[in-house]
């Protein structure tokens, strides 16, 4: 028997979701809901296995067995601690919050609670970034020097989402920041960062930029460097090298073309649809009882989203900015 998993947000990431979680044999059920009835109906109507609910409150009353949550980023937090409430395991998008004060709160809030709570990270499911991991862990590069990552697509999403993003660091870069921690297997301390509007003059009206590049310094004092952007004619592209004093690896995300040759990657479910079953397997397996460490725990959203703040502080200050300036840990109160 399956289990029955809930998913709060149906834009163009939770319909995804939901079209990863109804193809699943482990799943029997997928209860949704959305702020928008229409998302809900577009979604039953096409899943048999899918079942509206009113509110994510008449979700976690059906008596599911984890949550996914994709909803807008500002709601993410309460969802999540709601949910732990219940005694639910949560997936949840990133980023969990608007900020890495807040991140900080809800990590607070629920260590202790003894409910998995896990973050779509699924560039970790990815088997060309697994074996650039294993690669950097086994000491066959020698120490890394560099680590390189750059998530482009194709168009923006529309400025409707942008307006309630968060900024293009907490929103598209932080997969790189993850992705850059996990496999070089060091903390940040410090990042410069820079940026510019280059596509739509809308995105100055909520403070954000369409292209950035980030330098992050590690603990060893090697470098990485982030490039992301939203205008891309080349399709959607996830690329990843690290360089040591042994050797060199590079991941190539798009592996069913030869980058750039072939055929682009038109969007994210396109390029990381196998990441993301594999993903969800391993959340779906957690929830019935299985360990996974292939999935990303709460707290590492934290080290995410304070590279993230202090990236969007040093564009705006023009200056390199050390991670312990803005690293503040509320209460859990």
């Amino acid at each position: 028997m399956g289990v029955r998993i809930g998913v709060v947000g149906l834009g163009r990431i939770g319909a995804f979701h939901v079209d990863t979680l109804a193809s699943s044999d482990a799943v029997d059920r997928v209860l949704v809901t959305d702020v928008v009835p229409e998302a809900i109906e577009s979604v039953t109507g096409r899943y048999c296995q899918a079942q509206g609910c009113a509110d994510v409150d008449a979700v976690l009353a059906a008596g599911v067995d984890g949550l996914v949550i994709a909803s807008a980023t500002a709601t993410r937090a309460g969802f999540i601690e709601k949910s732990v409430a219940a005694g639910v395991p949560v997936f949840c998008e990133k980023p969990i919050a608007m900020s890495s004060t807040e991140t900080a709160g809800v990590v607070a809030r629920c260590a202790g609670s003894g409910v998995p709570v896990v973050i779509g990270c699924s560039r970790r499911s990815d088997p060309a970034v697994s074996a650039v991991c294993d690669a950097v862990a086994s000491g066959a590069l020698g120490f890394i020097t560099t680590a390189r990552s750059v998530t482009l697509d194709p168009v923006p999403p529309p400025m409707s989402y942008i307006a309630r993003s968060g900024g293009i660091f907490r929103d598209l870069a932080v997969h790189d920041f993850d992705t850059l921690r996990w496999v070089v297997g060091q903390d940040v301390v410090e990042v410069y960062a820079t940026g510019a509007n280059l596509g739509d003059p809308e995105f100055t009206a909520y403070d954000d930029i369409d292209s950035a590049t980030a330098i992050l310094t590690f603990d060893s004092g090697a470098m990485g460097v982030v490039s992301v952007g939203r205008y891309n004619g080349r399709g959607h592209d996830r690329r990843l090298e690290v360089h040591g004093s042994a050797d060199s690896v590079v991941a190539d995300w798009n592996p069913d073309c030869t980058f750039p040759e072939g055929a682009p990657h038109g969007s994210v479910p396109d390029r990381l649809a196998d990441a993301r079953r594999r993903e969800f397997h391993a959340f779906c397996a957690m929830v019935a009882g299985a360990s996974s460490t292939s999935l990303c725990p709460l707290d590492e959203a934290l080290e995410t989203a304070l590279i993230a703040d202090a990236a969007t502080t040093s564009m705006h200050e023009k200056r390199p900015v050390r991670i312990d300036e803005i690293a503040e840990i509320p209460s859990s109160d």
